[in-house]
């Protein structure tokens, strides 16, 4: 039996109404097929079936109300139900075969694990094993790569491994990417359920369109047999019809002629010199959430500079006595985060969220601190910023790196924070306009230090400097909030006394 469980919302959304159903319990149901549509306050979701076999409990009619993780249905696994037959729950389960039953409850489904708030998909990565070798408990298999981490799939059993989704598949929480069986016998049979949804693409010339999906076909004028599907069983997602709606040149001529739509933008041919590599799944949500972010926020940048001489004086005289005491080196890091959260409590707008028409201003102050890695960026969050001594600071900061660094970070240190800081220095960059990391309303960029002449006094002097840049959302932060808060980090920055007096 396997549960039909309600997929991740989104960070923001914590209940979904159940739209409709389109299957009734005895029905026949097989893997990836559509099985309910939610509708939440954003966006509509599809729910698929987990397994093969029949549809044996429906738990939530339309028009419910669920929440992430809740058991929607059940699915009898094993041989379907006759296509017409709409059998009770009880007669359900005898209807199979017991020889399939028995190889059913002798295999043991490799599932795909619950992958955070607000990821609702990832992508297989290259599977350790192939079908047919055997495999030990807790074995490493196969790696789900989402949009945010890399989640390991370990055997949940000794036995011989079959696969049913291939590197580089889409797949869902709770979906069965395969199963290990005690003997090869369930391994050899396991390939012919993937006969069947292969004959039922294939005899559909038109893809189901989700509700989320006909909206954005209608408001875009889009033709949906020009548009290139990736999700389960060749059904087009809200992001297919997104992207080909973002594509208005591609998108016309296929309006005028969708026989010609395909041929007409082929794939650049690659020289002799270069490679053509597919981008990851991070990358992709990378470059589609700066995108988004530039074109929902109105970003403005403002620039200031820091006299650095005080803090690196007065790191320079107590950096010894720093690490030896608490265990760590003390950088520059912990005095950029006590100063934002100092300018963050001045100004809260800066600390706040666009909802809809409403403001949300929070009062916690969770620092997002951006960190390049082999993969991409990625932004873990230090928490509660606020409450932490300098040596918190820099030992919460150092933990984030190295999880970064070496792909151990968890969903939940990727999520929720209020602002971000943003470190090009460290690459050598002197000026950068940094991009918000949305929701957030601001974004704070360091830079290299360099030594500059400046004015002291009357007098020209040779000082280290960083300029400083904060990118904010004008829709909610106004010029004098965003100056007025880079003036503050300034002052607290070339004064670090300001620290111990809370000024």
């Amino acid at each position: 039996m396997a549960d039909i469980l309600t997929p991740a919302l989104g960070e923001s959304v914590t209940e979904a109404t159940i739209a409709k159903w389109t299957k009734k319990v005895g029905d026949p149901v097989k893997r990836d097929e559509l099985l309910v549509e939610l509708e939440t306050d954003k966006v509509s979701l599809e729910v698929v079936s987990p397994a093969d076999g029949t549809l044996a409990e429906i738990a939530f009619d339309a028009g419910d109300t669920v929440t992430p993780g809740a058991v929607l249905g059940k699915v009898t696994e094993g041989a379907a139900a006759p296509a017409g037959g709409a059998a009770p729950k009880a007669e359900a389960e005898p209807a199979a075969d017991p020889a399939a039953k028995g190889d059913s409850e002798a295999a043991v489904p490799v599932q795909v694990p619950t992958m955070g708030e607000s990821v609702a998909e990832g992508s297989v990565g290259t599977w350790q094993k192939k079908s047919g070798d055997r495999v030990s408990k807790d074995e490493l298999l196969v790696e789900i790569e989402t949009d945010k981490v890399a989640v390991e799939i370990s055997a949940p059993a000794d036995g011989v491994l079959t696969i049913s989704a291939e590197a580089g598949s889409t797949v869902t929480p709770g979906q069965v990417i395969g199963q290990i069986a005690a003997s090869g016998e369930a391994a050899a049979a396991a390939p012919k359920a993937e006969a069947a949804p292969a004959r039922a693409s294939s005899g559909s010339d038109a893809p189901h369109l989700s509700p989320a999906v006909q909206r954005v076909v209608a408001e875009n004028n889009l033709d949906p047999k020009s548009i290139q599907a990736t999700g389960p069983k060749g059904n087009i997602t809200k992001a297919d019809a997104l992207k080909a709606a973002s594509q208005p040149q591609a998108s016309a001529p296929a309006a005028a002629a969708p026989a010609k739509a395909a041929p007409a933008a082929p794939p650049r041919e690659v020289g002799p010199r270069e490679e053509r590599v597919k981008m990851t799944r991070l990358r992709q949500t990378i470059a589609r959430r700066l995108k988004e972010s530039q074109n929902t926020a109105a970003q403005l940048t403002t620039f200031n500079e820091v006299d650095m001489s005080a803090i690196m004086a007065l790191r320079n005289r107590y950096k010894d006595a720093f690490e030896k005491h608490h265990g760590i080196k003390l950088g520059f890091m912990s005095f950029f985060v006590k100063a934002t959260v100092a300018a963050l409590k001045e100004l809260p707008a800066v600390n706040a969220e666009i909802d809809g028409t409403d403001i949300i201003y929070k009062n916690h102050y969770d620092i997002g601190v951006a960190v390049g890695t082999d993969k991409g960026l990625v932004v873990p969050v230090l928490r509660d910023a606020d409450v932490l001594s300098l040596a918190g600071i820099e030992k919460g900061i150092g933990d984030l790196g190295r999880a970064a660094r070496d792909g151990d970070l968890t969903l939940d240190q990727l999520q929720g924070g209020t602002f971000t800081i943003t470190n090009g220095g460290v690459y050598g960059s002197l000026m950068s306009t940094p991009i918000l990391n949305m929701p957030q309303a601001g974004i704070l960029g360091m830079h290299n230090i360099v030594q500059r002449p400046v004015a002291i006094d009357g007098k020209v002097e040779i000082r280290p400097m960083m300029y400083l840049a904060l990118s904010y959302d004008h829709r909610i932060v106004d010029g004098k909030e965003a100056v007025t808060f880079l003036v503050r980090i300034k002052e607290h920055l070339e004064d670090p006394q300001r620290f111990l007096l809370d000024l």
